[in-house]
């Protein structure tokens, strides 16, 4: 997948989950990617690169960075 795709994996990712009224979070992208958790940079960089592209942002911006949720920046 190049980055455009990844970004575009995780905005749906996480409207699928906001739709069954579950946050997305590291791990729950991890899980859908395949991603290895001793890789978990990799997803937290696509996620990073979804929040600059304006698709999701976070729940709630006081929480701790452990427990970053993310929505999509509809909700």
């Amino acid at each position: 997948m190049d980055t455009e795709d990844r970004i575009r994996a995780c905005y749906q990712h996480c409207c699928l989950k906001y739709v069954n009224r579950e946050p997305m979070n590291n791990t729950s992208l991890r899980e859908r990617l395949n991603i290895d958790e001793s890789n978990s940079a990799i997803a937290s960089r696509v996620i990073k690169q979804t929040v600059d592209a304006g698709l999701i942002r976070l729940y709630d911006p006081k929480a701790n960075r452990k427990a970053y949720r993310y929505v999509p920046f509809w909700a």
